[in-house]
């Protein structure tokens, strides 16, 4: 069984320059991340920071890799468009790309929705309930009606994003706002999913439900095997036009 290569992205910022932050996730959150999916039989998981030469994202590591999973808050302006066009390029050519929480403000995500990618938000250590709206599809797999995360940060509507090829999960948040928290869209023959939660300074991915989720998820944004070739520019024709 060929395994799916995982790619973890963070920034790595937060838990080197918050306490808060460093206390929950001493290695940063993408070691979390990145341990849950190793601990899948059908999964290989690497990591990748920002500060490491072309943030960790070279041509090679991008090669070998099925799934990006990509966390970013506050140095979404230090990532190099270079290396943005690179994983657009990956990711219309069959890479999955999963952004979590705050990256739905990152330049890989923004440029390949074509939006503002904006929303309302608020830090109050509220409960979140997610409610599973497609019960269906591959990424609800193992999950309930819904589930709860007993403080998050809230985001509200309305979310700058196209209209979503499928809505997995909506969230509701004790201040009263709701949110589309698990988005599913199609670009060039990748696929992506956006997952909310996963703010910095709560236990968020040690969450069962949470890993379950993004686990879904990797196998959903995988490549398709055997997918049919992309093929662009003049064409002869097929049929006789004499």
């Amino acid at each position: 069984m060929r395994k799916i290569r995982v790619t973890v992205w963070n920034e790595f910022r937060h838990e080197k320059t918050y306490e808060a932050v460093k206390k929950v996730y001493p290695k940063g959150m993408h070691t979390v991340i990145a341990k849950a999916l190793r601990a899948q039989e059908d999964m290989t998981a690497r990591t990748a920071t920002l500060d490491e030469p072309e943030h960790g994202l070279t041509e090679a590591v991008l090669a070998k890799t099925d799934v990006l999973i990509w966390w970013g808050h506050m140095a979404h302006h230090e990532v190099k468009d270079e290396i943005v066009d690179r994983v657009q390029k990956r990711v219309l050519n069959g890479m999955g790309l999963i952004p979590l929480h705050s990256g739905h403000m990152s330049k890989p995500f923004m440029r390949l929705m074509g939006t503002e990618c904006n929303l309302k938000w608020r830090e109050a250590d509220e409960k979140e309930r997610l409610w599973v709206v497609a019960p269906n599809h591959p990424i609800a797999a193992g999950l309930g009606e819904y589930f709860e995360l007993p403080q998050e940060e809230m985001y509200g509507e309305f979310f700058d994003i196209p209209a979503p090829d499928e809505t997995v999960l909506i969230s509701w948040f004790a201040g009263g706002e709701v949110f589309r928290s698990g988005c599913c869209f199609n670009r060039g023959h990748g696929r992506i999913f956006y997952f909310r939660p996963g703010h910095e300074t709560y236990r968020t991915y040690y969450d069962e439900n949470v890993i379950r989720v993004i686990t879904n998820a990797v196998r959903w944004c995988a490549p398709t095997p055997d997918a049919a070739v992309r093929e662009f520019g003049n064409r002869k024709p097929l049929e006789d036009l004499g």
